[in-house]
């Protein structure tokens, strides 16, 4: 387990960009990733447009990213960052009951992970830290919970 209870381990901070419209929602999950020492939130984008751009600035090593956005949504966040070369572990969000789209439209655009919000945070941080170690052991690495 990292520090602090998540599990995976890290010699070096794991660089995290949060991008989701809900800034409630963003700054708690910025507040319980930042409980690990080993974990850094470098930013929290309000829209899909804003994370390609801090993306691309500060060169994440995991995006948590929501599927519906304003301006850009998720998934065509996901196919930008993907064309522009970057190698972030990328975990897309739903909290949608209804979601426009399913794992197999994320993964396609080049996600890493398809999350649903109902599931519990122990969850999240598990999937975090799943993608965050095979992202930087082996590369991208789907999965869906």
């Amino acid at each position: 387990m990292l520090a602090d209870g998540m599990p995976g381990r890290f010699e070096s901070p794991l660089r995290v960009l949060i991008a989701d419209d809900h800034r409630l929602f963003a700054e708690m999950l910025a507040t319980v990733l930042s409980i690990d020492a080993h974990v850094e939130v470098t930013g929290i984008a309000n829209d899909g447009e804003q994370a390609v751009q801090m993306a691309t600035e500060l060169d994440p090593m995991l995006i948590l990213m929501d599927v519906n956005m304003p301006k850009v949504d998720g998934l065509e966040a996901t196919r930008r960052l993907r064309a522009a070369g970057l190698n972030a572990g990328i975990i897309l969000l739903t909290g949608a009951e209804d979601a426009p789209i399913g794992p197999h439209e994320a993964l396609a655009a080049g996600a890493n992970a398809f999350f649903s919000k109902k599931n519990s945070i122990d969850d999240l941080l598990d999937v975090f830290s799943e993608v965050a170690s095979l992202s930087m052991l082996l590369g991208k690495q789907p999965r869906v919970q």
